[in-house]
């Protein structure tokens, strides 16, 4: 795919497709002695872009000195905002002829959005709490131009290529599989977006990466012929589940391991989840996974030949769009005795913290501890 970059000035419109897109966010020159820093920053993006596809700049500079309407030039930016992979942040402040008063709303709005990037002459005045506040977000800063663009085309990469409404997930959400997987889901049922706005997004770890997120969608529904656009779309990373028992004759008496841990959105009488072991990590969610998250959430160390793979669904197909891989694996009354002889605390770390709870088939039941989804997957793995 031939490289190139499209420069869209304010109140035009952009193209349908792209790989990536920046917008030049900063001081205007509001006097005819400045000199603007746009053309600058565009030879240099047209530079350094070596990405796959098209690259789109959005300056709100008119083109050829046009002025645009206020309305429109506000409408126009907040749209093109949204629209941005990087907000490249340049500052040059001058009090006299480029304040850039309105760029500290710009920061304050989107500095922790993961899109941005900041840059400004060392010595340009009144930016030492914008870069503290870049430290704090993480967010990548230079004192030159040239820095601070290449830290815009290191954030985009190769780029992705977006047409339509996938323009409006930024690239850093556009990457993760848990975004990928609903959107596969959504296109193999004849579905299209057609808008999208992130809401938030939870980074975890140093490479922050996005473990949550929360997309505001417009989608067309093909089996319908309408248009959805009063929801949110929240995912993560699919987990695997798996449910360990020891069977008996009335199923009712089947033991059942549980794992017991604090969770903040547990609404539970004890304010714990009660949960079969299970979890997600950085890799493919597999039989790998599931022994890995029964070992680190109680002690027990299982082969790949123990576990029966019971498929994949949706764990809460109105609050999150992620699914749960259950798997099911029959103990032995020795395994059960040392899980019930070492309750815990297991667990690896980064406020996790597990306990074993061996109760019965029964008594989940019974008891309003266990969530509808896990008594759902312990059914399966009983009788599935």
């Amino acid at each position: 795919m031939p490289q190139d970059v499209v420069v869209v000035h304010a109140n035009e419109t952009p193209p349908e497709t792209w790989s990536g897109a920046v917008f030049l966010a900063g001081p205007l020159p509001r006097a005819d002695n400045a000199v603007s820093w746009h053309p600058e920053a565009i030879r240099l993006l047209r530079e350094q872009w070596r990405g796959d596809g098209t690259l789109v700049v959005f300056s709100p500079e008119p083109r050829g000195g046009l002025e645009a309407d206020y309305d429109g030039q506000i409408a126009w930016e907040e749209r093109s905002l949204h629209l941005a992979d990087v907000i490249l942040f340049w500052v040059p402040r001058d009090l006299a002829t480029m304040p850039a008063f309105t760029t500290n709303i710009e920061w304050g709005i989107w500095h922790a959005t993961g899109k941005a990037v900041l840059g400004a002459p060392e010595d340009a005045p009144g930016n030492a709490y914008l870069f503290r506040q870049a430290e704090t977000r993480g967010v990548p800063s230079a004192f030159t131009l040239d820095g601070a663009v290449a830290h815009a085309l290191d954030r985009i990469g190769t780029g992705a290529v977006r047409t339509g409404g996938e323009r409006e997930i930024p690239i850093f959400l556009w990457r993760s599989d848990s975004l990928q997987t609903w959107l596969a889901a959504q296109q193999r049922a004849g579905n299209t977006l057609l808008a999208a706005r992130v809401v938030w997004a939870f980074r975890v770890g140093p490479a922050r990466a996005v473990h949550y997120w929360a997309l505001h969608v417009s989608v067309h529904v093909g089996a319908e012929d309408r248009v959805k656009d009063n929801e949110v779309v929240i995912s993560r990373p699919d987990t695997a589940v798996v449910v360990l028992y020891r069977p008996a004759p009335d199923p009712d008496d089947t033991a059942v391991v549980l794992v017991r841990e604090f969770r903040s959105p547990a609404s539970t009488p004890d304010g714990f989840v009660h949960e079969p072991p299970g979890g997600s990590g950085p890799g493919p969610v597999d039989a790998a996974q599931a022994l890995a998250e029964v070992e680190e959430e109680t002690g027990l160390v299982l082969t790949a030949d123990r576990l029966r793979p019971l498929g994949s669904r949706q764990v809460a197909g109105t609050i999150s769009a992620h699914h749960a891989h259950l798997f099911a694996a029959e103990i032995t009354e020795a395994e059960l005795a040392a899980l019930a002889a070492a309750p815990g605390p297991h667990g690896v770390g980064g406020g996790e913290v597990t306990w074993i709870e061996i109760t019965t088939f029964g008594q989940i039941r019974k008891n309003p501890l266990a969530d509808w989804a896990s008594l759902g997957m312990i059914s399966q793995a009983l009788t599935g």
